[in-house]
C-alpha cells in the first residue's frame, strides 16, 4: 500500500503531503488544486517509465509547472499584517515528488528533485534535469536507511555490509536511477520501486461524443485492462465475463439501469456493445447510447478489471452522470478498492456520500480516507490541517 504522497513546487502544490488509505476520496471546490494533484500523481508514475522529463515538457516545462507564489508564506502575511511579495530566493528552484510505501510491514520510499539546467548550449537547454533521487527502506530517508543515492550525475548504492559503492558510470541529467540502475542484486529497491510506479493506472474523462471509439466496432482481443480512451470496451467486458467477473458487472448495470443488460456482439474479429432495455425489441448499439450510459459502462469496465493495478486513480468519474447513477458508481468504486488501492478525485458531494454509504454497506468504512482541499494565498492545503504536526511525517533529501 502507498501510505504517503508528497509534492513540492508543482503549480499550486507548494508543499503538500497527503496520507493515502485503501480508498481515498479527494474533494474540494473548483480551482483548489484537485487536478494539480491528479497530474502530480501521473508525473510520479512517469518516473517509473523514464518519462517524467517528457511529461513536464508537455505541460509547458518547469517555467509553466512551478509554484508561482513566494518561496515562503510567513505568518504575518497569513494574518494580513503584510502583503504577499517576492523576496530573494534562498533555496534552489525545484519541483519535488515523493512516495512512501508500506508493504508487508516493510517501508520503501522514493523522492525526486527536478531542477533547472545549468548553462547549456544544447537545443534542449530548457529541459528539466534530475538533480537528486533517493530510495530508502523504512518510514523515512534517514542516512542509515538510504539504499540508492543520486546527486547530479553520480549514483551510489549501499551494499549488504552497509558500505557504499559507485554505480560505475555517471547518469545523464535526463536519466533516472529507476530505469538505469537495473540490478536485482545490488539495488533491488530501485527495481521494486520502478515496478510499483509502472503498475499505477489512471482514468480521466472518457470520450463519449458521437465519434468516440467506444461507440464503434473495434478489433477484439483479450483485454484485461481497459484502454485509457475506452476504445476497447466491448473486448474488456467480454474478458471480464470470461475471467469470472461477469456477475459483478451485470449487478452494476442492473443497479444503475434496472432491467438492462449489456451484450457483446462479435462479428468476426470486430467487437461492439449492445444494451438491452426493458420494453425494447432489440439491443441499442453503441451509437445509440446516451453519453451518461456509455460513460457508466466504461467506468464499470475500468473498475472491474480482472488485472487490478497497484494504484487506481480516477479523476472526476461523475462527469456526465445523472445523480441517480452515483449510488451504483459508489458501489463500483468500493468494490474496486478491495482489489486495488484506489484514489478518486471529485468535486461531487453526492458521489462522496454514495461512496460512504457503499463503504458502510460493505463494512469498509474504516478503509475510507476523505481529503478535502482548499486554497490559502494561492497554495493548496488540506482543510483542517493547519501545521506540520497535522500531516504525515516527510523529509525531502537535500541537494
Amino acid at each position: 500500500m502507498i501510505s504517503t504522497v508528497a509534492v513540492s513546487g508543482y503549480r499550486s502544490l507548494r508543499d503538500l503531503v497527503l496520507p493515502l488509505g485503501r480508498l481515498t476520496v479527494v474533494t474540494g471546490a473548483n480551482g483548489v488544486g484537485k487536478s494539480s494533484l491528479y497530474r502530480a500523481l501521473r508525473l510520479l508514475a512517469a518516473c517509473g517509465r523514464d518519462e517524467v522529463v517528457v511529461a513536464v515538457a508537455r505541460e509547458g516545462g518547469l517555467d509553466s509547472t512551478l509554484w508561482a507564489g513566494p518561496e515562503q508564506i510567513g505568518r504575518s502575511v497569513r494574518e494580513g499584517a503584510h502583503a504577499v511579495q517576492g523576496v530573494v530566493r534562498r533555496g534552489p528552484v525545484a519541483l519535488r515528488l515523493g512516495v512512501q510505501l508500506d508493504d508487508d510491514g516493510t517501508g520503501l520510499g522514493y523522492a525526486l528533485d527536478l531542477g533547472l539546467p545549468q548553462k547549456s548550449t544544447s537545443a534542449f537547454g530548457r529541459d528539466p534535469e534530475l538533480k537528486v533521487e533517493t530510495i530508502w527502506t523504512g518510514a523515512a530517508p534517514r542516512p542509515s536507511a538510504i539504499t540508492v543515492d543520486r546527486h547530479g550525475a553520480h549514483v551510489r548504492v549501499r551494499g549488504d555490509d552497509g558500505g557504499w559503492s559507485e554505480l560505475g558510470r555517471p547518469l545523464r541529467p535526463f536519466e533516472s536511477v529507476l530505469t538505469e540502475v537495473v540490478d536485482p542484486v545490488r539495488a533491488p529497491e530501485a527495481l521494486r520501486m520502478r515496478e510499483q510506479l509502472r503498475a499505477w493506472r489512471f482514468y480521466d474523462h472518457f470520450r463519449t461524443d458521437a465519434a468516440a471509439p467506444a461507440r464503434l466496432p473495434q478489433l477484439g482481443t483479450r483485454t484485461p485492462v481497459l484502454a485509457a480512451d475506452g476504445s476497447d470496451v466491448a473486448a474488456a467486458v467480454q474478458t471480464i465475463r470470461e475471467l469470472g467477473g461477469g456477475d459483478a458487472f451485470d449487478r452494476a448495470v442492473e443497479e444503475a439501469f434496472p432491467g438492462s443488460r449489456v451484450e457483446v456482439v462479435v462479428d468476426g474479429a470486430q467487437f461492439s456493445i449492445g444494451v438491452r432495455q426493458h420494453g425494447l425489441l432489440r439491443p441499442l448499439g453503441g451509437a445509440e447510447l446516451s453519453d451518461g450510459t456509455l460513460r457508466f459502462l466504461l467506468l464499470a469496465a475500468a473498475l472491474l478489471s480482472p488485472r487490478p493495478p497497484k494504484l487506481l486513480v480516477v479523476n472526476e468519474p461523475e462527469t456526465s452522470l445523472h445523480p441517480d447513477l452515483l449510488a451504483a458508481l459508489g458501489s463500483l468504486i468500493v468494490n474496486a478498492s478491495r482489489a486495488a488501492q484506489t484514489v478518486v478525485v471529485t468535486h461531487s458531494a453526492l458521489l462522496l456520500d454514495a461512496i460512504a454509504v457503499a463503504a458502510d454497506r460493505a463494512g469498509a468504512r474504516a478503509e475510507l480516507t476523505r481529503i478535502e482541499l482548499e486554497k490559502s494565498f494561492g497554495e493548496t492545503i488540506v482543510r483542517g490541517r493547519e501545521g506540520l504536526l497535522d500531516r504525515p511525517n516527510w523529509h525531502w533529501p537535500s541537494r
